[in-house]
């Protein structure tokens, strides 16, 4: 496989290489053209004009009276005229052309190819000064290409980012998109020319580095910001390099811009230049490399680091005037000052790579082909793009989709291609040249970015309506003080009325008061003379009156006494009753305890009772399995010798369960091994003849009521020939006797594993749908329930038709029937409830969504015990999940919770009951609704 991109190398001679890329008056020294036509030296600052509003151009064609500014080399005909429209003004042309530029930089001869090709010239030579470089064919013949620069190999980075970086970076000061981005074989110096810190030496700063302090040092922190983003794309995928758990973000496009977002990338902001370098240095340690033959530490992802420059470039004198309060009426006169965006994209792809030479492999070589992948879908791009073709195809690669504005779009792009010297890998050189030239032929329309800031307005009007606002308080508090004033004044005013006309009154008051005194003593006298002329006349007539007065008090006061001596009589006679009375309560209480405690030990018993009414239906299930093992005749050899040994087993099986009455334990595993090999039991499970089959999977089953078989089983491929039985067989008996054995292996989980990854649960599904038989069902419904009690198969249970079908299975009217459905149903929701309590689901029970409440509800007060006790299971459990509470009031189950919490007979259900109740806001809510104390 050919992991380099190539399209082949043509035969160039000198004059066409010559030709296409410019005459030889092309200047040199890393000076060229940009912004407006105007030309600057890898020397000139990087303070940028902050007033200037024209867009920037490339143009190749710019005027200068300098005689070290030189025009560009140009394409042919047509880009050239395109680039002479480019100097208009962005009043009447929002967008202009501008061509790709394109470096190419070549890499020093490292230790092992000065060593290896010691005899053999470079095939690579470099001519700075006519910015050409050959690629030697053989010793007498080169091609010629011409690139906008040419970087020997001691060009250092400082050089590298005044000519390829800095105009980019210019340009996105002053609104427009940019894009610098590195090609070349691996191990080529592309990383080292993007991404190097320089922690050791200063001098070797990339250009992420570099770009920034040019711009953190032109922006105004106050009005500006700039945010960075660092991702990288690894087979397909975008991946935060600032947050690796976020590694599968997805891209946005506008359908009416066709701009490109990543909404889901951290987006961090930026103050100084030592929280940018921490930044780059966190993201390449997260980032994917690996050690190939070409190169020690080759990047396995391309890496992309976007750079959102938003500048203020109007309205700040008027913000500030507005700010310091100097013109409070000016609301009126104010307008959204215009926002500049500039976004800067340094992408550092990884390396084209053929797995001959790398050595990849394993996946490593899967990294190598998803590298080359995209990196072809780059090239199908650039070759679209430079041939004018109608359609790009943009949409074959997230790189591409990525790209897709630096590319044609309207972003200024720069690329530098990075190539090594050594012969041996030529063709790789020839490829990443020839990459170069079709992008020199892409131009793309720059785009200025600006924008109206309203949210900048909207702080203005905030400050300006505070400003409004204090004055209003101010004139509200002067207002509030004068009222008061006033308030006080009156005060005053009627207080001074309010002494006058008190004194007045007192005056008055003492004047008629001496009067009225006059007149009382006046009065008294008289009515002193008139009592003493009566008293003589009255008194003896009252002296008779108070004697037969007197004699009818002492009358009553004797009965009186009589009347309340019989009422004490008949108070202490009632508090007599009254002890008698709560004796007897309390011996009725201590009556009523002990029938309570007699009811309690009743219904333990009869638990105890339908426990042990259960272990003896299972006997008699297994003992009716054994009587139904007939003999038969076989025709081929060595069966009859086979089925005799099952049937002597099965004898003895019998034999030792009759006397596991007595208390003896029936160990089939010791039985079987004095009989038949579990190989030759398993066998029999194919045989032709039903009867066999039968009589084989009711041994397997007795097997498998024992947990020391179960294991054996599965290791024997018993499991396999079970769920094979279910599948392949119509007999109603075999698909009881299997899912019973089914049933017993599900209780280890291990084996509950094993049966969902050979799609168990489906096949028991099946056999649910078809079958009538109530202990068929039995089986079936055991098993499930078995499998539903296991946390990691919740969602495939549910995916495969696990709950529908233990649903289904309640057509059935058996009780044994529903009361395996009822403890399946119970296990599945205490999984989902534990679930719930350690934060790994959020979302509804699948049982509610799936229709099982109603059946619930409706079963809830069953009066089969066991059914009853796993159905107040479910709904306690359901109930611990705040999110099916509304679904558990609408269904009806907030009653039954509250009749479980009062009335169970189990106090761990009625406790755990209770306390669901209490904790949930959604159930206290609705219960205050309704009314019902608790």
């Amino acid at each position: 496989m050919q992991a380099a991109l190539d399209w082949g190398v043509p035969t160039f001679n000198s004059a066409m290489a010559t030709s296409s890329g410019g005459g030889s008056g092309s200047g040199g020294g890393g000076t060229y053209s940009y912004r407006n036509g105007a030309t600057h030296s890898h020397k000139s600052s990087s303070k940028l004009d902050t007033h200037t509003h024209k867009p920037l151009s490339l143009n190749s064609s710019s005027n200068s009276s300098s005689k070290n500014h030189v025009k560009s080399k140009s394409l042919g005909p047509s880009s050239t005229t395109q680039r002479r429209n480019s100097t208009t003004s962005k009043d009447h042309h929002p967008s202009v052309p501008g061509r790709v530029r394109v470096a190419v930089r070549l890499r020093p001869r490292n230790a092992e190819e000065s060593v290896a090709d010691a005899d053999f010239a470079d095939c690579v030579e470099l001519q700075p000064e006519l910015k050409r470089l050959k690629l030697r064919k053989n010793n007498w013949d080169a091609d010629t290409y011409a690139f906008d620069e040419v970087l020997t190999e001691f060009a250092s980075q400082k050089r590298v980012y005044e000519v390829v970086a800095r105009p980019v970076v210019e340009s996105v000061l002053d609104g427009y998109n940019g894009t610098i981005m590195a090609y070349g074989q691996t191990g080529t110096g592309k990383t080292y020319t993007l991404g190097r810190l320089g922690e050791e030496d200063t001098a070797a700063r990339g250009i992420m580095v570099r770009s920034m302090e040019d711009i953190l040092a032109d922006v105004s922190l106050e009005t500006d910001s700039v945010s960075v983003s660092y991702l990288q794309l690894y087979m397909e995928s975008i991946q935060d390099l600032l947050d690796p758990a976020n590694d599968n973000i997805t891209i946005v496009e506008d359908p009416r811009t066709g701009d490109v977002s990543l909404p889901g990338a951290s987006l961090v902001e930026i103050r100084d230049q030592q929280s940018f370098v921490e930044l780059l240095r966190l993201g390449e340690v997260h980032r994917f490399a690996a050690n190939t033959k070409l190169n020690t530490e080759s990047s396995r992802s391309h890496a992309i680091l976007m750079v959102h420059v938003r500048r203020s470039i109007k309205g700040r004198d008027a913000g500030h005037s507005s700010e310091n309060g100097n013109h409070p009426h000016s609301v009126k006169s104010l307008k959204p000052p215009v926002v500049r965006k500039g976004k800067l994209v340094v992408v550092d792809l990884a390396g084209s790579e053929r797995i001959d030479k790398s050595g990849s492999e394993g996946h490593t070589l899967e990294e190598a082909k998803s590298i080359n992948l995209s990196l072809s879908a780059l090239g199908k791009c650039i070759n679209a793009l430079a041939e004018n073709s109608a359609h790009v195809p943009f949409r074959d690669s997230k790189l591409t989709r990525l790209l897709r504005d630096s590319f044609g779009g309207t972003a200024r792009t720069s690329l530098v291609i990075t190539i090594g010297p050594s012969p041996k890998h030529r063709g790789e050189t020839a490829s990443t040249i020839m990459f170069g030239q079709r992008a020199m032929k892409v131009e793309n329309m720059v785009k200025l970015k600006e924008e109206f800031d309203y949210k900048s307005l909207a702080r203005k009007l905030d400050v300006e309506l505070d400003k409004l606002i204090m004055e209003h308080e101010r004139q509200q508090k002067a207002f509030e003080d004068e009222i008061e004033r006033m308030a006080t004044e009156a005060q005053h005013r009627l207080s001074e009325a309010e002494r006058n006309y008190i004194d007045l009154l007192e005056k008055e008051k003492s004047k008629y008061e001496k009067d009225y005194m006059d007149s009382i003593r006046k009065l008294e006298d008289q009515l002193a003379m008139n009592q003493r002329k009566n008293e003589d006349s009255h008194i003896k007539s009252r002296a008779e009156v108070y004697s037969e007065e007197l004699a009818d008090l002492k009358k009553m006061l004797q009965k009186e006494t009589l009347l309340r001596k019989a009422a004490e009589g008949e108070v202490n006679h009632l508090k007599i009753q009254v002890s008698e009375l709560k004796m007897s309560e309390a011996s009725r209480k201590s009556e009523i305890l002990k029938v309570h405690k007699m009811l309690e030990e009743e219904v333990h018993q009869k638990e105890k009772l339908e426990r042990e009414i259960a272990i003896l239906q299972s006997q008699l299930l297994q003992l009716s399995l054994e009587s139904d093992q007939t003999r038969h005749q076989f025709e081929r050899d060595g069966l009859e010798k086979d089925v005799s040994s099952v049937d002597s087993l099965t004898s003895q099986v019998k034999h030792q369960q009759q006397a596991s009455g007595n208390g003896e334990k029936p160990s089939i595993a010791k039985l079987f091994e004095q009989g038949l090999g579990l190989q030759k039991i398993l066998s029999l499970l194919e045989a032709e003849d039903a009867d066999v089959r039968i009589h084989a999977v009711k041994v397997v089953a007795n097997l498998a009521a024992e947990e020391a078989n179960q294991g054996k089983i599965v290791e024997a491929g018993g499991l396999t020939s079970l769920l094979r039985l279910l599948q392949s067989s119509q007999d109603e008996t075999i698909h009881r006797v299997a899912a019973g054995a089914i049933a017993n292996l599900a209780m280890n989980e291990t084996n509950q594993e094993l049966i969902m990854s050979q799609g168990g649960i489906s096949l028991l599904s099946m056999t649910a749908a078809s079958a009538e038989d109530p202990q068929t069902l039995r089986m079936v419904a055991g098993a499930i329930a078995n499998l539903c009690g296991n946390d990691k198969l919740q969602s495939k249970l549910r995916g495969e038709g696990g709950i529908k079908a233990l649903l289904g299975m309640v057509r059935c009217r058996h009780p044994d029937v529903h009361a395996q459905v009822a403890r399946g149903i119970a296990n599945f929701a205490k999984c989902e409830s534990r679930a719930s309590s350690l934060g790994t689901k959020s979302a509804r029970s699948f049982l509610i969504e799936d229709g099982a409440l109603a059946w619930i509800v409706q079963n809830a007060n069953n009066e089969a015990s066991s059914i009853r006790r796993h159905i107040e299971l479910a709904l306690c459990h359901l109930a611990q999940h705040e999110t099916n509470a509304r679904d558990m009031i609408n269904g009806g189950a907030l009653w039954e919770l509250v009749r479980i919490s009062r009335d169970c007979s189990r106090e761990d259900i009625k406790t755990l009951a209770h306390r669901t109740l209490v904790s949930s806001p959604t159930f206290q809510a609705e219960m205050r609704r309704m009314r019902i104390s608790y």
